[in-house]
């Protein structure tokens, strides 16, 4: 099950990897805009509305645990480096026994506060309730979309991103088919879809268990792998709460940004909603590398290949830039048919496809800033991720966002362009910041030649 990434050519090796989770992002991504497809069809624009508004919150949710779960794929990652099995195996094990705690205490919470999270969205009136119902569903799904999230990375941790890409297969064959049957045939709306996502994901996490049981691993999990040890605990959240905050931040911009869109009126609000789904599935490229950069450069670290870490980085880099400048090119001249894909409202369509021909710029900036967070975790400095996530957020993409709608209420263009801004500083951080640390290991290696 666990792959050496420390040996062999660079490039051929963030290949192996990538691809499968590339495809995993893919399948995720698919069963995703399937349920804004499929609610397209067979409800009207308050269904859309409320499962755009409610899956936005969920992603929220999502991407803060598989931050925080980065931690894991990092310590895993660097004992599989260093040969290190019982010390990969305790990482393991304590990530099952923390992630399901949390997850309880998640799910309790957020039910709570379900209304609450509504109303601070600025849900349209006559999305509301299935926005709720969308919800409340999800939220008690939370414990099997963490372990369903989790399992994925303690694989990619071992360097196998194959394993996990078929858990997904399962989720989103069982999403789309239970999609028609709760939507489409019973009519149930936005609270169908949520039923889907969480019982295909249920699904899928039964599978990806037996799987886990039958498998050798390659090293054995024993009880007391499962037991907290303050070391190991340290180090995945050491990682992996810089990370999961990072994405909280950015996740709570897009939500305001959502807000900020919602109070434009229904229709605005529905072609934002479609906007961030494709967006979604243009930044598949991205994300992959960030994560291939993150458990290679990690297993490379480990090993005492610094040198093999920093060249993934930039294979990496090179991959997710030219995705970005291709893919940006071509949808900023075919916006409006791809929004026409999810709705069938002309005037979703137009403020969709204006709002996309400014966004969709981000991929060419986020694809860099993606492969030095990626870097950043890998070298345990996930801080520094943190901080360039955060200057972006506050200083440009909310204020920009909420200026630029102001100025201009008749189109969504301009606003649009607040997260590739963003973005566009972000990068900037990154390589400043990898300049100043890549200084510093120089004059320390010079020092140490010396001596």
């Amino acid at each position: 099950m666990e792959k050496d990434l420390t040996k062999g050519g660079v490039l051929k090796n963030i290949i192996i990897f990538a691809l499968p989770y590339l495809l995993s992002y893919f399948l995720q991504t698919f069963y995703g805009l399937a349920d804004l497809f499929i609610i397209g069809r067979f409800g009207g624009v308050k269904d859309t509305t409320a499962v755009s508004v409610g899956s936005q919150v969920m992603h929220m949710v999502t991407v803060m645990i598989v931050g925080l779960a980065m931690g894991s794929t990092v310590a895993i990652s660097r004992a599989i480096g260093g040969r290190l099995r019982e010390k990969a195996a305790r990482a393991v094990g304590n990530t099952v026994t923390l992630f399901m705690l949390l997850s309880i205490a998640v799910t309790v919470i957020l039910l709570l506060l379900v209304k609450p999270i509504v109303s601070v969205m600025s849900t349209p009136a006559e999305a509301v309730k299935g926005t709720v119902e969308y919800l409340v569903v999800c939220f008690i799904g939370i414990p099997f979309i963490t372990a369903y999230n989790i399992i994925g990375s303690v694989f990619r941790g071992l360097g196998d991103t194959k394993t996990p890409m078929y858990f997904i297969a399962v989720a989103c064959a069982v999403n789309v088919a239970l999609d028609y049957v709760f939507i489409g045939a019973l009519g149930m709306g936005p609270l169908g879809a949520a039923l889907g996502t969480t019982v295909a994901q249920s699904v899928s996490v039964i599978v990806s268990l037996i799987v886990v049981i039958k498998r050798k691993k390659g090293f054995e999990l024993a009880k007391s792998d499962f037991k907290p040890d303050r070391q190991t605990v340290r180090q995945i959240l050491k990682v992996g709460i810089p990370v999961a905050v990072q994405d909280g931040f950015v996740q709570i911009a897009f939500i305001i940004i959502t807000v900020i869109a919602n109070r434009r009126g229904l229709d605005d609000a529905a072609a934002v909603g479609i906007v961030e789904k494709v967006i979604g599935v243009l930044f598949l490229v991205p994300s992959s590398m960030l994560s291939t950069v993150s458990a290679l450069s990690a297993q490379n670290f480990g090993a005492g290949e610094p040198r093999r870490a920093r060249l993934t980085l930039w294979y990496a880099v090179i991959i997710a830039v030219g995705f970005g400048v291709i893919s940006a090119t071509v949808v900023f001249f075919v916006s409006r048919p791809v929004v026409g894909l999810f709705s069938d409202d002309k005037t979703v369509i137009e403020m969709g496809g204006q709002y996309l021909r400014g966004y969709v710029w981000d991929c060419v900036f986020a694809g860099m800033h993606f492969c030095f967070s990626g870097y950043f975790c890998a070298c345990e400095k996930s801080l520094l991720s943190f901080l360039h996530n955060f200057l972006a957020i506050v200083c440009v993409r909310v204020p920009c966002a909420y200026f630029l709608s102001a100025a201009y209420p008749s189109t969504l263009f301009p606003m649009g362009l607040a997260s590739p801004a963003a973005s566009l500083l972000s990068a900037l951080v990154c390589v400043m910041a990898y300049i100043v640390i890549r200084r510093a290991e120089n004059k320390k290696a010079a020092l140490a030649d010396d001596i």
